[in-house]
Parts: C-alpha cells; structure tokens; sequence
C-alpha cells in the first residue's frame, strides 16, 4: 500500500507565532505517540507570515486509524492547549480547509 497524502491550512489568531512554534517544538511525547499510531509519519506546518496562515501537509500509511485520532483523550487536550492560539470550532478542534491536489513531481 502506498502513502495518502493530505494537505490542508489553518489560521492563527494574531500576535501568537511565537506561542505556537514554541508549543509545537515542546510536543508532548503521548501525542507524537498518537499520531504514530495513527499511521501519521511524515507531518509538517508551514506559516504564511503574511496572513497567519498554516499549510500543513501529512503523509499516511494507508489502512491505518487515522478517523479516530479526533476521539483520543490527548488530541483532545492539545485541541484545548491550542485553542486560544487559533481558529477553532464549537469542539476546539482547528478550523482545516483541505486543500486538493493540483500538481505532484516525484522525481
């Protein structure tokens, strides 16, 4: 099976960069855990500084329980760790914007 790739932004409230890289670089062990074991093995976030938005992308081994990972106890502590640094929904979890595909090179 080959990886699934999704990609898709956020939006940080302003003034909180800092905050949000700092939390980021501090990522909790049980949470780096999770995404593991949610088939999550590649995961990057990019910052347009110009608007504050996220673009982040993730590569997936496919097949794995990545639908449960919102219903995990410490996704749902990070979502409340992170929630006053940027767009959330009713639940804390980040407003996402998938973004489709248009080009991929694998050279």
């Amino acid at each position: 099976m080959t990886d699934e790739i999704r990609a898709f932004k956020m939006q940080l409230k302003p003034g909180v960069v800092a905050e949000y890289k700092k939390r980021h670089d501090e990522l909790w062990p049980d949470l780096a855990e999770a995404l593991r074991g949610a088939g999550i093995h590649d995961y990057s976030i990019f910052l347009d500084e110009s608007t504050l938005s996220l673009f982040a992308v993730l590569k997936l081994k496919a097949g794995m329980p990545i639908d449960a990972l919102p219903t995990l106890p410490v996704m749902r502590r990070w979502w409340d760790y992170m929630a006053p640094l940027m767009e959330v929904e009713t639940d804390n979890k980040p407003r996402q914007w998938a973004l489709p595909s248009v080009f991929h090179f694998a050279g």
